[in-house]
């Protein structure tokens, strides 16, 4: 089985590898394994922040993306990642480049970029700092591991449009945005920057939990400011919001 790239020069899908190699594909936790799915078929990938590279690792072996580059700013996390794609085969697939946020990447032309795993503001700087992402054919997979509504203001502020989001669960449940540049602006509530307009819409069983959770941050927020005698009134009114999506009224 092949695929053709965008030069419609033929490649093979990692698939001929064999048994031995499809057998031993590298265990992805939920929270990778939900942004896999996220990535279209045929696609050249770029994970920002790799680690051991098995995020590109398996999108190659799974014959979804034909290629990808594997990046990080630190060294020690490049060796493990050409160590790993070393080890399934996938050298002539992958490239591995030391390099801070999107630097250097441009010229490998991804068409998804993956950055999981970092802080709301670090991703939301990352992608500033890189114009060329401004591009509808690009799909950008985003996992903040903290501050989610920063980076669905920076996202929907300046052009990018959210197109999807999904919930992961592990020891906690971790928010997945899947963005495009389509140059319009949208403006969310604060309760909807939080936890995802359409995580709202979708209403399952994660996302309640994951409502929930953010009414008891607020509650114990709240307590600290009541016993410093300060104002409440966003918090109360931020918890009504989020008590609203989940259909609570008390």
């Amino acid at each position: 089985m092949r695929i053709k790239d965008g030069d419609s020069n033929p490649i093979p899908v990692c698939r001929s590898f064999g048994r031995k190699i499809m057998n031993d594909f590298p265990k992805l936790t939920p929270r990778l394994a939900c942004a896999s799915k996220l990535i279209r078929a045929s696609s050249f990938v770029a994970d920002i922040g790799t680690d051991h590279a098995y995020l590109p690792i398996y999108l190659c072996l799974e014959g979804k993306a034909r290629g990808a580059v594997a990046s990080d700013i630190n060294a020690g996390p490049v060796e493990r990642a050409e160590k790993n794609i070393n080890k399934y085969g996938l050298s002539d697939k992958i490239t591995v480049l030391q390099t801070d946020g999107l630097n250097g990447i441009q010229e490998y032309r991804p068409t998804d970029i993956m950055i999981l795993g970092m802080g709301g503001e670090l991703i939301s700087r990352i992608i500033e700092q890189a114009p060329w992402t401004k591009d509808e054919s690009i799909q950008l997979c985003l996992q903040p591991m903290t501050h989610a509504e920063i980076l669905r203001e920076f996202l929907t502020k300046n052009g990018y449009s959210i197109v999807d989001e999904r919930l992961a669960q592990e020891e906690k449940i971790y928010q997945i945005i899947l963005a495009k540049y389509t140059g319009l602006c949208e403006e969310l509530s604060e309760a909807q920057l939080l936890l995802g307009k359409i995580n709202a819409a979708r209403h399952d069983s994660a996302f309640i939990s994951l409502a929930k959770r953010q009414i008891e941050i607020l509650k114990r927020r709240a307590e600290g400011k009541k016993k410093a005698n300060e104002d409440l009134t966003h918090e109360q009114s931020l918890i009504a919001e989020i008590k609203s999506m989940i259909g609570e009224t008390t």
